[in-house]
This record gives structure tokens, C-alpha cells and sequence, in this order.
């Protein structure tokens, strides 16, 4: 878990629980990015042969185990689960061919080729970790997925998924939750 504003609270949280999954915490003084923060935290996935990166700011019933099994499936560089904007310029989109192989990705573009968004949940293969450029701070969507068009694919998410990363959807999220099914991806 990437700890940067609020850490306290989230130490302290988990301090006072008992779950049964290991979780190891990496405090960024500054910020790395979403990319730099894998590549910081390297050693901790380099022997795995596939990672989980979920931003933190995502509230999904999305089905995780279809979603590995499509990614066991196509063997790509990375899977990332993705589904429908209403206003794609404030997503990055990525254009899918028939099998869900990522033909092109761009970060908020200003004439989307499309409305399929990056929904902030990835699984990767280690090999992702090279397109990693070594600048600081290193952003996933702008800076390494567009660098692995034609090497990764998307999973379509159909059930309910939300960017709760502002306060207007983070409160629409309080009336739709628990898991209301819907075919579109909800955004911010």
C-alpha cells in the first residue's frame, strides 16, 4: 500500500485490525507517480508472475478472478480493466481491436478515438516495470501505457465501477453503494 497524505490515519487503521492478508505499507515523501511507485517498489513484484495495481480512488464490484483468468488467457504485457465514459476527454481511452488487444492509448485526449477508459485496476506481468521511464514523478496512463500498445489488453468491466477521486462523486457513491449493477463506467 502507497502511503502519502493521511499515513498516519492509515497506519492507524490498520493497527487496530486483524486481516488476514499481508499488506506492506511504502511511504512516499515525495511523490513518485503511479509508474515511479512500481518502479520504487520493484524487488517487491520482480519474482511474482503477475502484480495487482489498483488505484485507490476506484469503487468496483468489478469481477477480479474473470479478470485474471482473461488476462492468463492473452498473456500480454498487462490487462487493464476498462469500460465506457460518458466524456472520454477526461480519461485515457484505449482503442481495442476484436480480442481486446490495446491498439492505441492516449492520456485525456482532446478528440477521444473512443469512450473505453482506463478504470484504474491492472494486472501486469514483471516486464511491465521496463517501460517504466526513470524521470520523477512517472505516471502509468501517461507515461508507460502508450508505451505498451499492441504488448497489453483490456478487460471490459460491466459491473458497477466508480472514480470516487472528487468530492461530488465520492457523495454519489454513498446513494449507489453497495454494488448496483450498471453496464457504464460512472466518472467523476
Amino acid at each position: 500500500m502507497n502511503l502519502h497524505s493521511q499515513s498516519q490515519m492509515v497506519r492507524d487503521f490498520l493497527a487496530k485490525r486483524t486481516i488476514d492478508i499481508k499488506v506492506r505499507l511504502f511511504e512516499e515523501a515525495t511523490l513518485l507517480g503511479s509508474a515511479g511507485t512500481l518502479r520504487a517498489n520493484r524487488a517487491w513484484v520482480d519474482s511474482e508472475s503477475s502484480f495487482w495495481v489498483f488505484y485507490a480512488d476506484v469503487l468496483t464490484t468489478a469481477n477480479l478472478t474473470k479478470m485474471a483468468n482473461f488476462n492468463w488467457q492473452h498473456q500480454g504485457v498487462a490487462t487493464l480493466g476498462a469500460c465506457p465514459v460518458a466524456d472520454p476527454r477526461r480519461s485515457g481511452i484505449a482503442v481495442v481491436d476484436e480480442e481486446g488487444l490495446v491498439r492505441q492509448f492516449i492520456e485525456k485526449p482532446e478528440n477521444p478515438p473512443g469512450s473505453l477508459a482506463f478504470g484504474g485496476i491492472l494486472l501486469a506481468r514483471p516486464q511491465l516495470l521496463d517501460s517504466i521511464p526513470q524521470q520523477a514523478p512517472a505516471d502509468l496512463a501517461r507515461d508507460v501505457l502508450p508505451r505498451l500498445v499492441n504488448r497489453m489488453f483490456a478487460y471490459r468491466i460491466t459491473a458497477y465501477h466508480l472514480d470516487i477521486g472528487t468530492p461530488e462523486s465520492y457523495l454519489a457513491a454513498q446513494t449507489a453503494w453497495p454494488g448496483l449493477e450498471s453496464s457504464t463506467c460512472a466518472e467523476a
